[in-house]
């Protein structure tokens, strides 16, 4: 692997430039998590402003996620090829640039499609950071690095709909939900400061790029997943349903492709050899049902919080905040400790705790005024994000734990593409599921329909206790790291 290295005068100036590097690589994966989830709390106002259809609202969040997921793994490639700092900083650059067009778009297609450059920016960011981050590290000062990734994403999960919230409704200087995208501006300018204290770092032996293989998979999921937002999911056309098998169709072409160039000893997007044990496959429908369910469950709850009682952007955001505390406290809970005393049992007490929660919401809005806020409901909520928080960390450590040392980069960004896709399909079909039953019945509507997707979230995570079993067929050895 080569490198080179920044002039570094003393070991103690090269000690305080790496620990610096690393709060830069931290904040760049914190500002693309953030990116991700701080615009669902100020899409309501997004869209009273620019107006646009009532579908609009899922795509400000889809446009970011659906390309951030398929082009994570390019962006990876990417990295081996031309450098993992290089591509790090062009990242930061696009995503800054792309932030600012969000802020002074004047028209939603505009907003869209510069969500869609967002999430391809982001898409070339995050697979840098593992491997920067083994570059300027080793020995215990590397696992410390690389645990610090863990509550950094916590700390973000929990600042994304509270900033969302808090920006939109402070309307400084009367920017409204456009503070929520120019607040990248000054953290990616941090970051591209601090960036030549980084190493350059590519892979030894410089991977193809396998074009071909992207534009398959860009176009397959596509094809899946504009019909769901697009449409009424209940009563899709024939060319919703024509679209989705062509989809699918395109997505085992994408499959067959994939072991074609394998064999043929180029470097493929996916490593076949991932999917010759169970485990794997099982992790990816995990990882799909999960982070669908999470992802479209935070839109809804705004939705209805803001388009079937009034409530204002604040209000929505704080209401979110014990999910996001919740997820935080107990994922620091399941890193540290739970997941040396019970192994591969957290996940499945993080998948009951959340479904317990999920049905705790459902019985709230059960008894709710359809005109009052719900209080209960924040009760319920920091349930769910405990669940989530237990679950998460146990996940990724039992994905990744049997794989060989060559299969960990690929798989690794599989899964982060694959949690993304998740997030993308809640997103489309939770939000379908929502805004075809309440839009324009009025606040009962509203109510009604935030249960039937209550209901929808919790046979997803069902679905994702049934597909995580063959992930635990090996125990995981006790104290075994749940880093993401």
């Amino acid at each position: 692997m080569t490198a080179e290295r920044v002039l570094a005068p003393t070991p103690a100036a090269a000690y305080r430039w790496r620990w610096l590097a690393l709060t830069a690589l931290l904040l760049g994966e914190a500002m693309n998590l953030l990116d991700a989830t701080i615009v669902q709390v100020a899409a309501p106002a997004i869209h009273a402003d620019l107006g646009g259809s009532v579908s609009d609202i899922q795509w400000f969040t889809t446009a970011y996620t659906l390309p951030f997921a398929v082009l994570l793994i390019t962006g990876g490639r990417l990295g081996d090829i031309a450098g993992r700092r290089r591509v790090f900083v062009v990242g930061i650059v696009g995503f800054m640039l792309a932030s600012t067009a969000c802020a002074l778009a004047p028209s939603v297609g505009l907003l869209i499609a510069f969500r869609v450059v967002q999430g391809a920016a982001a898409a070339v960011i995050i697979p840098q950071t593992i491997g920067l981050i083994k570059t300027m590290f080793s020995g215990d000062e590397m696992s410390k690095a690389l645990g610090s990734i863990g509550p950094v994403m916590g700390l973000a999960a929990v600042c994304g709909p509270v900033l969302g919230g808090v920006l939109t409704h402070a309307d400084l200087f009367g920017s409204s939900w456009r503070a929520t995208f120019l607040v990248n501006v000054p953290l990616s300018l941090v970051v591209l400061a601090i960036a030549p204290k980084m190493l350059e770092n590519r892979a030894p032996n410089r991977p193809t790029l396998d074009l071909t293989g992207t534009l398959l998979a860009v176009a397959g999921i596509g094809l899946v997943v504009y019909p769901l937002i697009d449409g009424d999911i209940s009563a899709l056309s024939a060319g919703s349903w024509a679209a989705i098998v062509g989809g699918l169709l395109v997505m085992a072409v994408f499959v067959v492709h994939q072991r074609r160039v394998a064999a043929s000893g180029r470097s493929p997007l996916v490593e076949p050899s991932l999917f010759a044990r169970r485990g794997f496959p099982a992790a990816m429908v995990t990882s799909t049902a999960f982070f669908a369910v999470t992802n479209g469950l935070m839109m809804v709850i705004v939705l209805q919080l803001q388009l079937g009682l009034d409530v204002d952007v604040l209000d929505a955001g704080l209401t979110l905040a014990p999910w996001s505390v919740g997820l935080a406290v107990a994922s620091w809970v399941a890193g540290a400790h739970l997941m040396r005393r019970l192994g591969d049992r957290t996940m499945a007490l993080g998948l009951a705790v959340f479904l317990v929660g999920v049905l705790a919401a459902i019985a709230v809005y059960r008894s709710a005024d359809p005109s009052e806020y719900p209080v209960p409901l924040l009760g319920a909520l920091g349930v769910i994000g405990v669940g989530a928080g237990l679950f998460s960390p146990a996940f990724f450590s039992i994905s990744l734990h049997p794989l060989e040392p060559q299969e960990i980069g690929s798989a690794a960004g599989l899964l982060n593409a694959v949690q993304q896709l998740g997030a993308t399909l809640g997103v489309a079909v939770l939000g379908s599921v929502y805004l075809n039953s309440a839009v324009p019945g009025g606040a009962a509507a509203s109510l009604h329909a935030i249960q039937v997707a209550f209901w929808v979230a919790a046979a997803l995570v069902v679905v994702s206790f049934v597909s995580s079993r063959p992930m635990v067929e090996k125990k995981v050895p006790d104290g075994a790291g749940a880093q993401h």
